[in-house]
Protein backbone atom coordinates (compact mmCIF):
# COMPACT_ATOMS: atom_id res chain seq x y z
CA UNK A 1 0.00 0.00 0.00
CA UNK A 2 1.72 2.79 -1.30
CA UNK A 3 1.29 6.26 0.93
CA UNK A 4 0.43 4.62 4.05
CA UNK A 5 2.75 5.06 7.13
CA UNK A 6 2.37 4.13 10.61
CA UNK A 7 1.90 0.80 13.14
CA UNK A 8 1.49 -1.94 10.48
CA UNK A 9 -0.92 -3.76 13.09
CA UNK A 10 -3.13 -0.54 11.75
CA UNK A 11 -3.08 -1.44 8.20
CA UNK A 12 -5.63 -2.45 6.25
CA UNK A 13 -5.91 -6.48 5.26
CA UNK A 14 -8.75 -7.81 3.18
CA UNK A 15 -8.29 -12.33 3.88
CA UNK A 16 -10.27 -13.94 0.93
CA UNK A 17 -11.89 -16.65 2.06
CA UNK A 18 -14.15 -19.25 0.91
CA UNK A 19 -17.92 -19.21 1.93
CA UNK A 20 -19.13 -22.48 3.64
CA UNK A 21 -21.07 -24.49 1.11
CA UNK A 22 -24.61 -24.68 1.26
CA UNK A 23 -25.86 -27.49 3.41
CA UNK A 24 -22.63 -28.20 5.25
CA UNK A 25 -23.31 -29.22 8.84
CA UNK A 26 -22.76 -26.24 11.36
CA UNK A 27 -20.92 -27.86 14.57
CA UNK A 28 -21.58 -25.47 17.91
CA UNK A 29 -18.21 -25.50 19.77
CA UNK A 30 -18.69 -25.24 23.15
CA UNK A 31 -17.16 -22.03 25.26
CA UNK A 32 -14.01 -23.11 27.70
CA UNK A 33 -14.51 -19.53 29.41
CA UNK A 34 -14.27 -20.30 33.07
CA UNK A 35 -14.52 -17.38 34.25
CA UNK A 36 -15.70 -13.17 34.19
CA UNK A 37 -14.88 -10.75 34.17
CA UNK A 38 -11.41 -11.52 31.64
CA UNK A 39 -10.54 -8.14 31.20
CA UNK A 40 -6.79 -7.66 33.08
CA UNK A 41 -8.05 -4.10 34.68
CA UNK A 42 -10.61 -5.94 35.41
CA UNK A 43 -9.69 -9.39 37.06
CA UNK A 44 -8.59 -9.98 40.85
CA UNK A 45 -5.90 -12.82 41.51
CA UNK A 46 -7.52 -13.09 44.62
CA UNK A 47 -10.13 -15.15 42.28
CA UNK A 48 -10.47 -18.89 43.50
CA UNK A 49 -10.42 -19.58 39.45
CA UNK A 50 -6.54 -18.00 39.08
CA UNK A 51 -5.57 -19.89 42.34
CA UNK A 52 -2.78 -22.42 41.30
CA UNK A 53 -3.95 -22.64 37.91
CA UNK A 54 -2.65 -22.61 34.46
CA UNK A 55 -3.35 -19.18 33.11
CA UNK A 56 -3.53 -17.24 29.28
CA UNK A 57 -2.82 -13.71 29.06
CA UNK A 58 -4.06 -12.98 25.63
CA UNK A 59 -4.24 -10.08 23.06
CA UNK A 60 -8.01 -8.85 22.60
CA UNK A 61 -7.51 -9.84 18.89
CA UNK A 62 -6.29 -13.34 19.47
CA UNK A 63 -9.23 -15.08 20.12
CA UNK A 64 -11.06 -13.04 17.14
CA UNK A 65 -7.73 -14.28 14.72
CA UNK A 66 -7.94 -17.80 15.75
CA UNK A 67 -10.09 -20.06 14.93
CA UNK A 68 -10.03 -22.73 17.53
CA UNK A 69 -9.04 -20.70 19.91
CA UNK A 70 -11.26 -21.91 22.98
CA UNK A 71 -10.27 -25.60 22.08
CA UNK A 72 -6.53 -25.40 21.35
CA UNK A 73 -5.20 -22.22 23.66
CA UNK A 74 -8.26 -21.11 26.67
CA UNK A 75 -9.29 -24.64 27.42
CA UNK A 76 -8.70 -25.36 30.94
CA UNK A 77 -6.85 -21.72 31.75
CA UNK A 78 -7.93 -18.98 34.34
CA UNK A 79 -8.01 -15.61 31.13
CA UNK A 80 -7.06 -12.26 31.45
CA UNK A 81 -6.57 -10.26 27.78
CA UNK A 82 -5.62 -6.94 27.08
CA UNK A 83 -3.98 -4.73 24.78
CA UNK A 84 -0.32 -3.60 24.44
CA UNK A 85 -1.40 -0.41 22.26
CA UNK A 86 -5.29 0.89 23.63
CA UNK A 87 -5.21 -0.03 26.68
CA UNK A 88 -4.15 2.62 29.60
CA UNK A 89 -2.71 2.41 32.80
CA UNK A 90 -0.33 -0.36 31.73
CA UNK A 91 1.91 0.17 34.92
CA UNK A 92 -1.27 -1.72 36.60
CA UNK A 93 -0.80 -4.63 34.35
CA UNK A 94 2.77 -5.36 35.71
CA UNK A 95 1.43 -5.05 39.07
CA UNK A 96 -1.39 -7.44 38.39
CA UNK A 97 0.58 -10.32 36.48
CA UNK A 98 3.05 -10.34 39.13
CA UNK A 99 0.23 -10.46 42.19
CA UNK A 100 -0.90 -13.85 39.84
CA UNK A 101 2.29 -15.40 40.02
CA UNK A 102 2.66 -14.41 44.03
CA UNK A 103 -0.39 -14.07 45.45
CA UNK A 104 -2.28 -16.34 43.54
CA UNK A 105 0.56 -18.56 43.16
CA UNK A 106 -0.36 -19.53 39.62
CA UNK A 107 1.12 -22.67 37.89
CA UNK A 108 2.26 -20.85 34.69
CA UNK A 109 1.17 -18.05 32.31
CA UNK A 110 0.90 -18.19 28.75
CA UNK A 111 0.84 -15.01 26.67
CA UNK A 112 -0.75 -15.29 23.11
CA UNK A 113 0.03 -12.44 21.42
CA UNK A 114 -0.51 -11.28 17.12
CA UNK A 115 2.35 -11.50 15.16
CA UNK A 116 2.16 -6.76 14.78
CA UNK A 117 4.62 -5.12 16.58
CA UNK A 118 2.49 -3.35 19.45
CA UNK A 119 1.42 -6.89 20.60
CA UNK A 120 4.89 -7.33 21.46
CA UNK A 121 4.53 -5.00 24.95
CA UNK A 122 2.21 -7.49 26.33
CA UNK A 123 5.23 -9.74 26.00
CA UNK A 124 7.14 -7.35 27.74
CA UNK A 125 4.64 -6.64 30.52
CA UNK A 126 5.03 -10.44 31.54
CA UNK A 127 8.61 -10.36 31.01
CA UNK A 128 8.83 -6.88 34.18
CA UNK A 129 6.07 -8.40 36.20
CA UNK A 130 8.34 -12.05 36.43
CA UNK A 131 11.63 -10.02 36.73
CA UNK A 132 10.01 -8.09 39.70
CA UNK A 133 8.08 -11.27 41.40
CA UNK A 134 9.82 -13.60 44.10
CA UNK A 135 8.32 -16.86 42.58
CA UNK A 136 9.90 -17.85 39.44
CA UNK A 137 6.82 -18.94 36.95
CA UNK A 138 7.09 -20.53 33.79
CA UNK A 139 6.38 -18.22 31.52
CA UNK A 140 5.39 -19.29 27.79
CA UNK A 141 4.37 -17.06 24.78
CA UNK A 142 2.97 -18.00 21.62
CA UNK A 143 2.47 -15.66 18.21
CA UNK A 144 0.06 -16.04 16.27
CA UNK A 145 -0.40 -14.41 12.62
CA UNK A 146 -3.08 -12.72 11.37
CA UNK A 147 -5.33 -15.35 10.10
CA UNK A 148 -4.47 -17.21 12.93
CA UNK A 149 -2.00 -19.68 12.72
CA UNK A 150 0.63 -20.44 15.32
CA UNK A 151 3.81 -18.71 14.06
CA UNK A 152 5.86 -19.15 17.07
CA UNK A 153 6.01 -20.48 20.64
CA UNK A 154 8.75 -20.14 23.18
CA UNK A 155 9.22 -20.03 26.92
CA UNK A 156 10.81 -16.68 28.55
Amino acid sequence: MSGFSGCPGSRMLEFQKEDTPEGAAEVRIASQLRQWPIQLHLVSPAAPYFQGADVLLAADCAAFAMGNFHNEHLKGKGLAIACPKLDEGQEAYVAKIRALFEEARINTLTVLIMQVPCCQGLVALATEALRGSSRKVPVRYVVASLQGEVLQEDWL
